[in-house]
């Protein structure tokens, strides 16, 4: 019987799954179907384990990258998500992974994962057995054992997913363990004294295997051998762990040496199917919470978790006291208590960002699981962040798309202060200037704390609590050498460690610069150091006394650099962002021999501690960083020892790097360029390029920062070309992935600088770019006046290519105005400024022509000028176009009566935006689809698309198409008699339709309305 029943759970008849072992997917064929190694096996590892149950994507996010995830996080998720739906179709698995906010599951049938099908033998096994039926419930055991290839997810790239999978290796152990105890009952102890032996060298601390063996042994009549396996057992506890053996197996032990008759097997021993172990057939450790359905069976939006805070330094000493207080602060938990405020402020290098980062990650998860959010708000910069900014930055961690984020700073500061009401998030603004640039950033809730670091004391702050640093004392200094150099070597030499202890007073970076230093030179004494200080005695003597005191120790370990990697940490100084990738090397030193290890130029920065590691970003790229101190000082070299050729080549170069790769990117992205320039390009090696830009939407999510903050710098050092060609060619991206502001920002400062220089083709190009951001914000009459000032500048430099931009902005503006004839003759207009040279431009003129002339009926043309546009777009590798166009083609599917047509290019669509991480257009799509079930019928389906629109709306505060939703949910409500039901959702709708005068749909919503009413009516009489 067993035989029989296990045939069928055998891998080679019809497993599709197998975690048991390596991760595999095999065809219907049985061939194995190929996964990319990387994320997309830990993606696919996750949904395996908990195959139809809901897994978060942060929960996703935390298996890929821990607790540093990068800005891109979420959208590679999708992208793996994507490929591997693309993967199994092609292969003809059997599996589908559904989008449910806030993350996936995958569905599959039981039998087609083998760790399904092993938790469900072992579950039928225990049963056997509670029947007294022990040599099956044996031999199924062993059998589901056998099923095992190796360890679970054997070689996953994940430690988290790694420890699951040690769980799970568990339950083997477990089963192993409890067909060994039950084939023993059996008598069969010759043939298991091998088997167990093996067993016990594989896990030697596993009690419970070293007592099977005993207990084989001495059955076998091999009463020493089985007391030596007792011996070498309790030796290797006590040398391992320094414990004894437990209970058990020590009264085995005397019971072998009694020869105890309880040893001999008389009759069958009642087998203990679970052991000692994990419960046999229990179910997987859980990987992540499961949200709980709501009424319709789709699971409830989970908000966003961000994880933002910066890495806990590990050799962060002293301040305990201090580090209590602040902790007290923020979790104190009286009802009648404001939100806790921490300032934290002291002199430069004082430590301040380190302490922060120490007490945020102590209180993270205990305190805050609801998220952390940080932001370095640059007040020691000439340019400190904006909380407009940072309020942008922080909604879109918190979960909310780029489009939905208001404008102002006010509306902005409304809904944070919302969505962080009944959370318990913590809040660490970094380097704050003062008081106004603090207040907005505020939660207005008691449950979340804030955290700020300052050089002001922030006296006005109300409520606020500060924490003033100071030096470290002996003690502590000591032990900060220590944990860099070593204990020993502070053992070894007492008097050096605290005669340089003194000599530094006590400064926490200047101890970790010169306790670097030593580290990085293990035949230096102690002393020598001391010696090398006291050589410089008149800088010595400033150590003492504020800001100078830290140049003084940067002088000395600047000093000992090579020629090179001074210039080098001169010219870095000109970079902006908090970090930067390793090829910025390359352009500063224009040294193009540099690649393909452009890190090796920033390494010898980094062994003396001048420059800090910050990470890998998505493309395998370092990222490295500044301390704000070290910045300030190469600046101070950079002043005194470069001189303005060379400055001044290297800010261009750096441009044309960045510039470079942008326009890259478009070509990867777009599949044409946007708009060139005559700024000169500086590209590194085709090879590094194509590394880098792997991925192109994810790197410029990586390097947002750096590319708006690098427009900013080009324009205020007066390279306006540069400034102005850059800040044009990043637009199309800040559109695509909805980053208005910094769409504006690096406009704004572009302009101004091209103004200044009197450059009319960057006046042009960027005011036609404005006019665009202002469209996207349905400001119509700046939008206005924008294009028509771009258009005369076009017209007198006698530019097509920008006259064909504006003209088709405008022809959207005009249609966006209901001038729909004026449109049409901007469009053309357009069109024959394009000609035959730019067909990308002609795409994007097709498709906003469509709607017009769907409008007016001329569907035949719809449809001719939908198919050029898509094989335009398909040609260039565009997806966005392509996602576009497959929309309007639904839409004309629909007007033409087809909705089963239009269903297939709504869902081809719908995928297509899903795996760009495109919230606004998803949300149009299951608008389209909710529409296209109802023509056919299936309301079913229509109201579940319906009500995944309105919560994908909703989400993103798009109150014009919820109620748009609402009315198309009320109109199935009345054909399913529910007028209640409808009543309300039209009412609903009708507030906001009469609020933004939308009155095309004001009259639908009306007219649905009175048949609600006279609905009540007929059902009084």
């Amino acid at each position: 019987m067993a035989g029989v029943h296990l045939e069928s759970r055998d891998r080679a008849v019809g497993f599709t799954f197998q975690v048991l072992g390596e991760l595999k997917v095999f065809d219907r064929g049985q061939g194995t179907v190929p996964v990319t190694a990387g994320r997309q096996q830990v993606v696919l590892a996750a949904l395996l384990l908990e195959s139809g149950r809901l897994q978060n994507c942060d929960h996703l996010i935390r298996l890929l990258w821990a607790e540093d995830p990068p800005e891109t996080a979420r959208t590679q998720v999708q992208i793996c998500v994507s490929r591997m739906r693309k993967t199994l179709a092609a292969a003809a698995v059997e599996a589908a992974i559904e989008t449910r906010p806030p993350g996936y599951v995958l569905q599959i049938d039981d039998e087609a994962l083998d760790l399904n099908v092993f938790r469900r033998t072992v579950a039928e096994a225990a049963a056997l057995g509670a029947g007294d039926r022990t040599a099956e419930a044996a031999a199924l055991l062993r059998a589901a054992v056998g099923m095992w290839r190796g360890p679970c997810l054997n070689g996953i790239p994940s430690d988290a997913l790694a420890r699951v999978a040690e769980h799970i290796d568990e339950e083997r152990l477990a089963a192993t363990e409890s067909f060994i105890e039950l084939e023993l009952s059996l008598g069969r102890h010759h043939q298991l004294t091998a088997e167990i032996a093996r067993l016990v060298s594989d896990n030697p601390l596993r009690e419970r295997f070293r007592g099977q063996l005993m207990l084989a042994l001495y059955r076998s009549g091999r009463q020493a051998e089985a007391l030596e396996s007792y011996r070498e057992g309790r030796a290797l506890l006590m040398d391992e762990l320094g414990l004894q053996p437990g209970e058990d197996l020590r009264r085995l032990e005397q019971a072998v040496l009694t020869e105890d008759p309880s040893l001999r097997l008389e009759r069958p021993a009642a087998a203990d199917l679970r052991g000692t172990g994990q419960p046999l057939g229990a179910p997987a450790p859980d990987l992540g919470p499961e949200a709980v359905a709501d009424e319709d069976g789709h699971p409830p939006a989970r908000a966003a978790v961000p994880r933002q805070l910066p890495v806990d330094t590990a050799d962060f000493v002293g301040h305990g006291q201090l580090v209590a207080e602040a902790e007290g602060v923020l979790t104190n938990t009286s009802p009648d208590r404001a939100p806790g405020i921490v300032v934290v402020t002291g002199r430069s290098g004082i430590g301040k960002s380190t302490f922060a980062a120490r007490v945020a990650h102590r209180l993270a998860e205990s305190h805050f699981p609801d998220g952390q959010l940080y932001c370095q708000l640059r007040g020691g910069r000439a340019d400190p962040v904006d909380p407009r900014e940072v309020l942008g930055r922080f909604l879109r961690a918190l979960g909310l798309p780029g489009p939905a984020i208001p404008d102002s700073l006010e509306e902005r500061g409304e809904i944070y202060r919302s969505m962080l009401a009944a959370r318990r998030i913590l809040v660490v603004l970094d380097d704050a200037v003062g008081e106004e640039q603090i207040f907005p950033l505020l939660p207005g809730g008691r449950s979340c704390g804030v955290l700020v670091t300052s050089r002001a004391r922030l006296t006005a702050l109300p409520g606020a609590h500060r924490v003033t640093l100071d030096i470290l004392d002996e003690r502590g200094s000591l032990e900060l050498i220590g944990n860099v150099v070593g204990a020993d070597r502070v053992g070894g030499e007492p008097e050096a460690a605290r005669a340089l202890a003194a000599a530094v007073g006590g400064l926490p970076l200047a101890l970790r610069i010169i306790a670097a230093r030593l580290a990085a030179r293990p035949h230096w004494p102690l002393a020598s150091m001391v010696q090398r200080l006291a050589d410089e005695r008149r800088r010595l003597d400033e150590l003492t006394h504020g800001e100078m005191t830290v140049r003084a120790s940067l002088a000395l370990t600047y000093d000992g650099l090579a020629e090179r990697d001074r210039t080098l940490l001169r010219l870095l100084s000109l970079t902006k962002g908090s970090t930067f990738p390793s090829w910025i090397g390359g352009p500063l030193l224009d040294a193009p021999d540099a690649y393909p290890y452009p890190s090796d130029l920033m390494e010898p920065l980094v062994d003396v501690q001048m420059l800090d590691v910050a990470g890998v970003d998505a493309t395998g790229e370092l990222r490295y960083g500044f301390h704000d101190i070290i910045r300030l000082f190469a600046r101070d070299r950079l002043a005194a020892e470069s001189d303005e050729t060379e400055r001044r080549a290297a800010i261009r170069r750096v441009g044309g790097a960045w510039l470079a790769l942008v326009c890259e990117a478009q070509l990867r992205v777009l599949g044409t360029r946007y708009f060139d320039g005559p700024a000169v390009r500086w590209s590194p090696p085709a090879d590094h390029v194509g590394t880098v830009l792997g991925r192109p939407l994810e790197w410029l999510d990586t390097e947002r920062e750096n590319l708006s903050l690098t427009v900013e710098s080009l324009a205020q050092e007066g390279e306006d070309g540069y400034a102005w060609e850059l800040a044009v060619n990043l637009a199309p991206f800040f559109e695509t992935r909805g980053y208005l502001d910094h769409w504006a920002r690096t406009h704004r400062k572009a302009l101004t600088a091209v103004r200044r220089s009197g450059n009319l083709l960057g006046q042009a190009a960027l005011l036609a770019s404005l006019g665009s951001l202002h469209l996207n914000r349905r400001n119509l009459p700046e939008a206005r006046l924008s294009l028509t000032t771009a258009v005369g500048l076009f017209e007198e430099l006698g530019h097509t290519k920008g006259l064909g931009l504006c003209r088709r902005d405008l022809g959207l503006l005009e249609r966006l105005s209901g001038h729909d004839t004026a449109a049409m003759d901007l469009f053309e207009q357009a069109e024959r400024h394009f000609g035959d040279d730019d067909p990308w431009a002609r795409a994007s003129v097709l498709v906003q022509r469509a709607v017009i002339l769907l409008r007016r009926g001329d569907v035949g043309r719809v449809e001719a000028e939908l198919d050029e546009a898509l094989g335009i777009w398909r040609d260039l590798g565009y997806l966005g176009g392509q996602a576009r166009v497959l929309q309007r083609a639904g839409q004309l599917h629909l007007h033409r009566g087809q909705p089963g047509d239009a269903r297939k290019v709504f869902t081809e669509s719908l995928s297509m935006v899903r795996d760009d991480g495109d919230v606004i257009g998803e949300g149009y799509l299951l608008h389209d689809l909710g529409r296209v079930h109802a023509r056919l019928g299936e309301l079913t389906q229509a109201v579940s698309y319906f009500n995944r629109a309105l919560a994908v709306r909703e989400g993103i505060l798009d109150q014009a198409g919820a109620a748009s939703v609402r009315v198309d949910l009320a109109d199935l409500s009345l054909r399913g008699e529910d007028t209640a039901k409808a009543g309300g959702l039209l009412t609903d709708a009708l507030e906001v339709f009469g609020r933004l005068g939308m009155a095309e749909e004001q009259e639908r919503a009306t007219g649905l309305l009175a048949r609600v009413t006279a609905g009540g009516a007929a059902e009084g009489r």
